[in-house]
């Protein structure tokens, strides 16, 4: 307990008895009575061999019960083991390599470390860690191709994560960093560490191949990253048709369905080869397990074709489109909650062009804009 409060009162003899009150506070000062401790008491760690100079190989932890005055910072100090000075130890507890390490010259070194507070009388604390040199990388890493589409409004594109490059090494100990070429910078990001990428805001419609590659430390191998980019017009969301999919999530649905889904309804609804088909967006629907997925064709001519001449196909080819996935229904108007009675049931669509959903897959991600469908009466 590092302190008390106290209230002390004073009463007279008189009559009527009067009195005041004083609060005490007492403080109570820290002695340095508590030794570091390390978490866990004792270290076990890997290099690899010709590694370089400086490489990082633990992270010592150091906790301390005294008060901030009496514990950090600690003083880190290598008292054995380090005979040949092949081992730095900087004030951070960061143990790192002085030498390039050979396998062939030593398979392991045993280090005690001490830790020693800022307190006085200080306190000192010890550990051992013992390190493994072990045989640099033998295999290249491999990685997945990856394709990436990205649905968004007329200039609209907020930026943020578009999906994760999927990478893998049969060394064990391998530490893999991913790379992206500098002149795409300005437009996408790679995180170095575990493959995520990042578009900036304002892509363009078209393509995007990515210069990406991997690492082990010791091989680097390209990894084949494209990016789609298209954007929507206003005039789609006016002529959209929404197919419901049962018992699918949307990260199925992008793995393993949606380009054979995407065949068979281009097959479905095109009128001609030259028209093109348009997925907007996929959302799972609130409290089911369900899936809608929304899209709009658009004419060889430039305009769009009307939901109702898309239903009246896709009615037709529903048995070949259940071939692919079950579909649970086809939706122009989504009303079924509403009692219109002897009015008309009119649906309006909107999209938020900042609320991007990711749904990513080793293989291929989708992304795509929230949408929200409102429905009224109307006479």
């Amino acid at each position: 307990i590092s302190g008390y409060s106290l209230v002390v009162q004073a009463r007279d003899s008189g009559t009527p008895p009067l009195s005041s009150s004083v609060t005490v506070n007492v403080d109570i000062s820290d002695v340095n009575d508590n030794s570091p401790v390390f978490t866990p008491a004792n270290y076990t760690a890997v290099i690899q061999e010709n590694k370089p100079v400086g490489t990082s190989i633990l992270q010592l932890v150091v906790t301390d019960k005294d008060s901030f005055h009496n514990g950090p910072p600690f003083t880190f100090t290598i008292l054995t083991g380090n005979e040949e000075e092949e081992f730095t130890l900087d004030p951070n507890g960061v143990l790192r390599s002085a030498v390039i390490f050979k396998h062939m010259v030593s398979t392991e070194y045993v280090l005690c470390v001490q830790a020693k507070d800022s307190g006085k009388p200080q306190q000192v604390s010890h550990t051992y860690v013992q390190v493994r040199v072990i045989e640099e990388s033998i295999h290249k890493p491999t990685a997945i191709p990856l394709e990436i589409f990205i649905v968004t409004m007329e200039d609209d594109f907020p930026g943020g994560v578009i999906g994760k490059i999927h990478a893998t090494d049969q060394d064990v100990y391998d530490v893999l960093t991913y790379t992206l070429k500098s002149e795409q910078k300005s437009l996408f990001k790679v995180n170095s560490h575990d493959g995520k990428i990042i578009a900036l805001g304002g892509l363009d419609n078209g393509k995007y191949i990515l210069n990406v590659s991997v690492s082990d430390g010791r091989f680097q191998v390209p990894i084949d990253v494209v990016v789609h980019v298209e954007q929507l017009l206003q005039e789609m969301l006016q002529n959209t048709v929404t197919i419901r999919f049962e018992n699918v999530s949307p990260e199925d649905f992008v793995g393993l369905h949606m380009h054979g889904f995407r065949r068979t309804l281009r097959n479905a609804v095109l009128s001609q080869k030259q028209d093109s088909l348009h997925i907007i967006s996929i959302q799972p629907v609130a409290g089911s397990s369900q899936l809608d997925m929304l899209f709009a064709v658009q004419m060889h001519s430039g305009g769009f074709y009307k939901p109702a001449f898309l239903i009246q196909k896709l009615t037709n080819a529903r048995r070949h489109l259940e071939n692919v996935i079950r579909i649970s229904a086809i939706l122009e108007k989504n009303c079924s909650r509403l009692d219109c009675q002897e009015q008309h049931c009119e649906q309006s669509l909107s999209i938020d062009s900042h609320s991007l959903m990711t749904y990513s897959t080793a293989r291929i991600s989708f992304v795509c804009p929230r949408f929200y469908r409102n429905v009224r009466c109307m006479c």
